[in-house]
């Protein structure tokens, strides 16, 4: 199994994983082919298939449990699902 993969499952687990390193996640967004821009505003824009998502971003690098919920709520509508992974 990838390390890109296991990083990306982590948004599928249950209960919700609260450790999730952003900088790892976004390596592995950019491997499924995701663009990722980081902005001033401390958040990342997520293209992917032609939709956008803003990530906000904390600075301990670590996502809120909101924040994942809305990530994988975005990249099902984009079809990156956990079987597809």
């Amino acid at each position: 199994m990838s390390n890109h993969k296991t990083k990306l499952e982590k948004l599928y687990a249950h209960p919700l994983s609260g450790n999730i390193d952003t900088t790892k996640l976004l390596h592995a967004l950019e491997h499924y082919g995701a663009t990722v821009d980081l902005n001033k505003k401390h958040r990342a824009l997520i293209h992917l298939n032609g939709k956008e998502h803003s990530l906000s971003l904390s600075h301990n690098d670590d996502l809120s449990k909101d924040a994942i919920v809305k990530l994988r709520h975005f990249l099902e509508e984009v079809g990156l699902t956990q079987d597809k992974l």
